[in-house]
């Protein structure tokens, strides 16, 4: 009974970081095509304007205005796209800990590879995310983060490195 709960919670939550995914990704290129969009030449003669859009859809119609900077008062209901993201991101993390860190005899650890346990094999997961942030957020803070092109290939040849030390440790899954 016990696999069948883990079996089905595991879909639900593959499910649930599939939808949220799709939803981030639809904020991503909804803003991506809003900021290609935007009036910059008719700013309606106020500095703080970036630009703005008309828009329509289902017979509605939206104004919509870019700032430069943040308004120096901000509306007391203000929507923000961060849920998509976060909710993406605590739903990978969980499908993470279901599928390789609950199953961590069948899908983490290979003993042809490296002979660990399943403390040390979750423990090596759980240090590489959080030391690969680390590395990620020092490399954007560095000087490399005025250099965008140079970042991302130091951060492909690092992601290269990593993948390759993980073949190391764990099975090839």
């Amino acid at each position: 009974m016990e696999s069948h709960i883990h079996t089905w919670l595991e879909l639900l939550v593959r499910w649930a970081h599939f939808i949220t995914g799709i939803a981030w990704i639809g904020a991503s290129f909804y803003f991506n095509w809003l900021e290609n969009h935007l009036d910059r030449a008719a700013q309606r003669n106020r500095d703080n304007i970036a630009g703005h859009l008309w828009a329509v859809h289902g017979g509605g119609f939206y104004y919509l205005e870019k700032f430069k900077v943040a308004p120096d008062k901000l509306p007391e209901t203000l929507h923000w796209f961060k849920w998509e993201a976060y909710m993406t991101w605590v739903s990978g993390f969980v499908l993470l800990v279901l599928v390789y860190y609950m199953g961590a005899e069948s899908y983490l650890i290979d003993s042809r590879v490296a002979d660990l346990s399943v403390p040390v094999a979750i423990g090596i997961g759980i240090g590489t995310l959080v030391l690969s942030w680390i590395v990620y957020d020092l490399l954007c803070k560095s000087p490399l983060g005025d250099r965008p092109a140079l970042l991302a290939g130091v951060i492909a040849v690092l992601l290269v490195l990593l993948s390759f030390a993980m073949t190391q440790i764990y099975g090839g899954r």
